[in-house]
């Protein structure tokens, strides 16, 4: 027996996965077993490519396409482990091994992309696609893995093609050491409230999670984290203008310290080869280059849209403004700006007055309406929405062992008991999770398997909840529990798909069409019938009462055009920021105060996400130059939620059979423009996201 076959024997990921459903062996993997097993995971692959370019029978899709789908399904199965625990559960070890691995993986990627070989065999299949007989799906294959190739840089050659790689790993290195930065403020940071007063104004669901924190991190006061369960409603309710200005610095400063975590030259660095990985491209952007794979294919379409909800949000946060303004004279002195201190609304006062104007205007407490919406309940109303809507059951196995104590593992089965998928639930906030909600996939769908047979789909749902006390229901803000249906919605496009290709399957698509499925999944949320139905009270039992039904519908408009300047803020910076031909030697906040200057951002409102830990922007390209998705995405969700609203009922069968069929099973085996249509009968209108948002006029 050789070393490496003793070392491999001794590897667990290396050895068969034999936890229920193929789960990974979360019990016994070690971050010192990583780096063994993506070697051994990057050298399989690479074989399997070299034979499919090596062989001498000429290029078939089944010899060449489908033989491709199918390799690296060691490397896929050990990245869907490795990043969903990086990202959730991760460590100073976990974080080492990924620093050590990201130039690794993207140098691995480049061979893979400009393998002369297999792109050789793939562009002559191109060239004959209208010829091959090839099934509407087959074709869609061919054409999306020949634009990945180009796209990554396969049509270069020489000193281009070698600086291409150059740049794309050193953009691995760049992108894990931004979210690694951001983790460690949000980590360092704490906002110890020890007595009455720093507690003042604060509801007890607050100070329960504040107290919780403190047990967590081993301190006996109450802590405001820099998560968003904690931050949020701290700066709503707290009275303490004083520390709610700390705390907010504190969160909109992440990344922006000087020291170790600065992501200001990292991300300043990332723009730079960005903009050298377009011009490689042949574009003048990266902005152009990243829009040419979307639906809205150019900056102009996309500044198009989001000038279409700016104009009117500024206008409503205008008339937001004066009902705060108008507050203020009705408070006790005690809760107004102190003499010294600035008398403008500032970023730091705005959630907290406008809480006040809610309360007033509709007679909404926060504090009496969280008791309606328990996490278990809520889980419970998305399982059931999911069951109404698409035959789906989900059955928990508290026998199954995850990552993490707090983590769930759910059998999901439809309407006939065969089994669908296996979703896992991680709901709460910890310093070794990163901030945010996402989905995430260890295993995806795919019926390319030699012999035949279906690969079932394992997605998690990770959400970043504050805990409550041991023994305390875990209470959720209507916010909180629309960000679980927006992220199971993520899950049920991961669970329903049904493709053949594996690169094609579940939520595989174009960005700017990947938010469709999760955001009209909120919809659910809000129909009365859902809510009388779980949202019930966590100590009677008693569904929420009509009245507040009422009050909660009518307000969902309010606040919209502070919460819609907020985002399209973001995406405009984002967007203005890679649309920079040149950025060498860009200051990155120099660069976002001018931008906002530029347009008009009213004063106090502030943006979703600063430059310096925008991670959709710079953790990943995944959201570069696509922070304007969830708009777009948007228009197609209120567009293609009143196709329930048109039919009267927002379960109506033969509209959810559309849905499931041309939007949650079908991956990118279609365009999507194409499958938009086919659910709806037609193109989206924009009228009712801007209806949805109260910005059409009278709206």
């Amino acid at each position: 027996m050789t070393v490496a076959t003793s070392s491999r024997q001794n590897n667990p990921l290396l050895q068969p996965w034999e936890a229920p459903h193929g789960l990974p062996p979360f019990d016994t993997a070690r971050p010192e077993h990583f780096a063994e097993a993506f070697e051994v995971a990057l050298t399989e692959q690479r074989a399997e490519i070299d034979a499919i370019g090596a062989q001498l029978a000429a290029p078939s899709f089944d010899n060449t396409l489908a033989a491709f789908d199918r390799s690296g399904r060691l490397l896929a199965r050990l990245e869907g482990l490795f990043h969903n625990l990086t990202s959730s559960e991760t460590s100073p070890a976990l974080q080492a091994v990924e620093r050590q691995l990201a130039p690794r993986m993207a140098a691995h990627g480049n061979a893979i992309y400009m393998h002369a070989a297999l792109f050789q065999r793939i562009d002559t299949l191109h060239a004959q696609r209208g010829s091959l007989g090839l099934t509407a799906e087959q074709r869609r294959l061919l054409e999306r893995v020949h634009l990945e190739f180009v796209r990554a840089g396969a049509k270069l050659q020489g000193a281009a093609r070698e600086r291409y790689g150059a740049v794309m790993e050193r953009l691995a290195e760049l992108t894990t050491q931004f979210g690694q930065n951001v983790l460690a403020d949000e980590s360092a940071f704490r906002l110890e409230l020890r007595g009455e007063r720093d507690l003042a104004g604060l509801p007890e669901f607050v100070r329960a999670a504040a107290r919780q924190a403190g047990a967590d991190r081993g301190i006996d006061a109450a802590v405001i984290t820099l998560s968003r369960s904690h931050i949020v409603p701290f700066l709503t309710f707290s009275e303490r203008r004083d520390l709610r200005e700390q705390a907010w610095r504190a969160w909109v400063s992440r990344g922006e310290h000087d020291g170790a975590h600065d992501n200001r030259p990292v991300a300043r660095e990332i723009l730079q080869l960005r903009a050298e990985q377009a011009r490689l491209h042949g574009h003048a952007s990266y902005a152009d280059y990243a829009l040419g794979d979307t639906m809205a294919g150019s900056q102009a379409a996309v500044n198009r849209l989001l000038q279409q909800v700016w104009v009117p949000a500024k206008a409503r946060v205008a008339e937001e403004r004066e009902a705060l303004k108008a507050l203020l004279l009705t408070l006790p002195q005690s809760q107004r700006p102190a003499a010294g201190e600035s008398q403008e609304i500032e970023a730091w006062d705005w959630r907290c007055y406008a809480e006040k104007v809610r309360q007033a205007r509709y007679d909404l407490d926060e504090a009496a309406v969280k008791p309606y919406f328990p996490l278990d309940r809520m889980v419970e109303a998305a399982f059931d929405c999911a069951q109404r809507l698409f035959g789906l059951r989900f059955k928990v196995r508290d026998d199954i062992r995850a990552y993490h104590p707090d983590v769930k593992v759910y059998e999901v089965s439809g309407s006939d008991g065969a089994l669908v998928g296996i979703f896992l639930h991680d709901n709460f906030a910890r310093p070794s999770k990163r901030s945010g909600a996402w989905m995430g996939s260890y295993r995806q769908q795919t019926r390319n398997v030699i012999g035949g047979g279906d690969v079932l789909p394992i997605v998690v749902n990770n959400n970043n909840f504050a805990k409550g006390s041991p023994g305390a229901p875990t209470l959720l803000s209507f916010d909180d529990a629309a960000t679980l249906f927006h992220e199971f919605g993520h899950g049920l496009h991961g669970l329903l798909s049904s493709v053949t290709y594996e690169r094609l399957s579940g939520t595989n698509v174009l960005r700017d069409f990947v938010e469709l499925p999760s955001q009209i999944f909120e919809h659910w949320l809000a129909e009365p019938e859902v809510l009388k139905r779980h949202a019930r009270h966590v100590e009677t039992g008693e569904p929420i009462p009509d009245a507040l039904v009422e009050r909660l519908q009518a307000a969902r408009k309010f606040n919209q055009g502070y919460e819609t300047v907020r985002y399209t803020a973001s995406a405009l910076v984002d967007m203005a920021v890679h649309a920079v031909g040149d950025p060498e030697g860009i200051d990155i906040v120099a660069f976002e105060a001018a931008e906002l200057e530029r347009i008009g951002l009213p004063h106090g409102v502030g943006l979703n996400h600063r430059l310096p830990h925008f991670q959709h922007l710079f953790s990943s390209a995944s959201y570069a130059a696509g922070y304007y998705v969830y708009l777009w995405a948007e228009v197609l969700d209120a567009d293609g939620y009143d196709a329930f609203t048109e039919a009267g009922n927002p379960f109506d069968a033969a509209v959810a059979k559309r849905l499931r069929e041309h939007v949650y099973s079908v991956g990118n085996s279609r365009e999507p423009g194409e499958t938009y249509r086919a659910f709806r009968g037609r193109d989206a209108s924009v009228e009712p996201m801007l209806r949805e948002r109260g910005l059409l006029t009278g709206g």
